[in-house]
């Protein structure tokens, strides 16, 4: 069973979810939270695998909320679910440490699916969203040094895989790419995050722009999850 915890401040909302998420037969809803801070305590009391987080809640918002959870329970995954798509929300969301960032306005299909994907490993990012994330992150003005230094510890191929992946792409597209077999994508992605002591994708994306891997970005704008 995947568990699922859904922090949101409207009942309403919560009660929504709930229901749409059980109709998924091996999801279960661990509990709720109306405020961060009971998401937090929440999280950590029942450690499910899964916390639905909303971005706007009283006491404590959700990417602090994200925040302490990623360094207090870090085996609990986080998918930041809301209706706002503003750049802060989203890098705010995903430098606390956030797995995925979908809006509420995502089908029920995608909703569970994303929550599949986030309790697996993967990492998601809503389709209108993922562009922007890449764009914005090839703005970085200046790299980090230290995280240069750090990519000392790749081989040629997992650098060129992480450019790819920091390009957008899926395994399966790098492969193509590469010319490669697409199980061969996925052992470079799984040692590129163990050298680069990462936990997802979207680490690997962030990590890689604030390093200054600066591939051409393809203009394909439909770019799906990042798994």
């Amino acid at each position: 069973m995947t568990r699922v915890l859904i922090a949101d401040d409207d009942h309403l909302v919560r009660a929504g979810l709930a229901e749409l998420l059980t109709a998924d037969p091996v999801i279960e809803i661990a509990g709720q939270a109306a405020t961060g801070r009971e998401a937090v305590e929440r999280a950590r009391r029942l450690m499910p695998d899964v916390v639905l987080m909303d971005v706007r809640m009283p006491d404590l918002d959700g990417i602090a909320a994200t925040r302490q959870l990623s360094q207090s329970a870090p085996a609990v995954k986080i998918l930041i679910l809301t209706t706002f798509e503003q750049d802060d929300y989203i890098f705010g969301a995903l430098r606390a440490g956030a797995s995925g960032f979908l809006l509420k306005r995502a089908r029920p299909e995608e909703l569970i699916a994303a929550v599949h994907a986030v309790a697996a490993g993967d990492s998601l990012l809503s389709p209108s969203v993922t562009r922007r994330v890449i764009d914005r992150l090839a703005q970085q003005p200046t790299p980090d040094l230290t995280g240069q230094t750090r990519l000392d510890a790749l081989t040629p191929r997992e650098r060129e895989t992480l450019g790819l992946v920091a390009a957008g792409m899926s395994n399966r597209e790098i492969a193509a790419a590469l010319v490669v077999e697409e199980s061969t994508i996925r052992t470079h992605v799984k040692r590129i995050l163990m050298k680069l002591g990462l936990r997802d994708r979207v680490q690997a994306v962030v990590f890689a722009y604030e390093a200054g891997i600066n591939l051409p970005r393809r203009a394909d704008p439909t770019d799906r999850a990042m798994g």
